[in-house]
């Protein structure tokens, strides 16, 4: 499930003098924004445009109304010279991420240039300005400079808006803990008053009880629509009762109603707490792997940081997955990747149907069996990724390029699983990754996200640390 399309408000630049020296030239530059630069940038994000300003009310307003209708990003473009301090008010009191975009309608400067095509193309001495009182004045921003013309000309921008609209997503996130953190596990220690004022996320505590109500409440009809769901998506184990079947999908319709109803962008649990309630059917492991590849990011144990990190990961390039380093393979240079039953089931490998097995010993004491999706990631290469807090309370998100090996064991392992090689020796890899703080828990996508989360952690003020 791809996540909603950024939104970018335009904040268009040019000079009040102009508008007595040069009354038709905003309205030509306008109709070039309009005709060229704009279709350019709406493949990447629902844009927001009304028209040009020059005046330091207009350029508040514009700012204030692209904040009201809920943009992610500031996109700005002087389509002329543009006195900085008009714009700077606006732009240290606004939230909005700013990019400026030094982009002109003419490519070249040959001996057929004149004076109306100077005028034409003179805003990039109003980035300087502009760019030059921001930096002094404190205020966050990115640059980039490209023609349309150019070879991916867009690159920088596209990076930006996606980096942004991530951004946003996990600054609006409302994040389920179900149960509580695990007792003891420090590395995803949080307070989430610390997490909202950050990071903007919201902890939602979801309940065990209603789980299990919702679970034995659940519509007859729809749980043997998904059981017949998961024999055709699936590979059923022989031996699976269809108790356990029934079970499970009780389960999935209880944690869907859940995240529906508490507007969840993603969840964590603490397996014990349903052991820990006797009316508890199952563990919703197969929900949980369903959900991610929906949308609904996940992390293990009751971690909301992890659950953040999996969320802004699936955002800037989905699908994602949570996942941790369970066993490391020195022989074949790679770290082994599981967890108890959950993975991303829109990862997994095309070349099988993805196994549904019982846990032979129950992680938890529950009513019925405990299926899990024994899923095994598609090989290929591939980005892993952890949120953690590190000195001085500051976050810190943690890459790494990897790939995902061609891999699959040849007996049940009844849990998902995966192995990953890094791009350096896994001790190497390893020590990087432990001195930057890194935690036990993870996400990983498909491809090279770094760029990506670098721009992120730019934008959220998070350090990055490439390990």
């Amino acid at each position: 499930m791809k996540p909603p399309r950024p939104k970018v408000g335009v904040l268009a630049l040019t000079l009040d003098l102009y508008e007595t020296l040069a009354p038709s030239l905003r309205q030509s530059r306008e109709a070039w924004l309009r005709r060229e630069v704009l279709p350019a940038v709406e493949p990447l994000a629902d844009v927001r445009f009304e028209r040009a300003v020059f005046r330091r009310e207009d350029v508040e307003a514009a700012v204030a109304r692209c904040e009201d209708e809920g943009a992610d990003a500031l996109l700005v473009v002087l389509l002329t010279y543009s006195p900085s301090l008009i714009a700077l008010p606006a732009l240290r009191r606004t939230k909005l991420p700013i990019l400026i975009w030094n982009v002109q309608e003419l490519a070249g400067v040959d001996e057929s240039f004149d004076q109306a095509a100077m005028i034409d193309n003179h805003g990039v001495h109003g980035t300087q300005d502009l760019a030059n009182v921001l930096l002094r004045s404190g205020v966050p921003f990115e640059y980039v400079t490209s023609h349309l013309s150019d070879s991916g000309a867009l690159e920088g921008v596209r990076r930006f808006i996606t980096a942004a609209g991530a951004a946003g997503r996990v600054r609006r996130a409302r994040v389920g803990l179900m149960g509580y953190p695990f007792p003891g596990m420090g590395d995803f220690a949080v307070d989430p008053a610390q997490l909202s004022a950050a990071l903007g996320v919201q902890v939602v505590q979801a309940s065990v009880q209603d789980y299990v109500e919702r679970a034995a409440a659940a519509d007859e009809q729809a749980a043997r629509s998904l059981v017949k769901e998961y024999r055709r998506l699936y590979d059923v184990a022989e031996g699976i009762a269809e108790a356990d079947l029934a079970a499970t999908a009780r389960a999935e319709l209880a944690m869907r109603g859940i995240a529906a109803d508490l507007r969840l962008d993603a969840l964590t649990y603490q397996f014990m707490a349903f052991g820990e309630n006797e009316r508890t059917e199952t563990v919703p492991f197969v929900a949980a792997s369903r959900m991610m590849a929906d949308g609904i990011a996940f992390a293990g144990e009751g971690d909301v940081i992890g659950a953040t990190g999996a969320l802004l990961l699936s955002a800037l390039k989905p699908p994602a997955t949570f996942s941790e380093i369970f066993t490391i393979d020195f022989a074949g240079n790679a770290v082994f990747m599981s967890h108890m039953g959950e993975m991303n089931a829109a990862m997994a490998r095309k070349d099988r149907k993805v196994p549904v097995v019982a846990r032979s010993t129950p992680i938890t004491p529950t009513r019925r069996g405990q299926l899990t999706l024994e899923i095994t990631l598609q090989p290929g290469p591939a980005t892993l990724l952890a949120l953690t807090l590190g000195p001085a309370g500051r976050w810190r998100i943690i890459a790494s390029a990897a790939e995902i090996v061609d891999f699959a064991m040849r007996r049940s392992m009844e849990v998902p699983y995966f192995k990953l090689k890094p791009g350096r020796d896994v001790r190497e890899f390893l020590t990087a990754y432990a001195k930057a703080g890194g935690p036990h828990h993870n996400a990983v996508c498909f491809g090279d996200a770094r760029a990506l989360i670098r721009q992120a952690a730019a934008i959220l003020n998070a350090d990055y640390v490439e390990v």
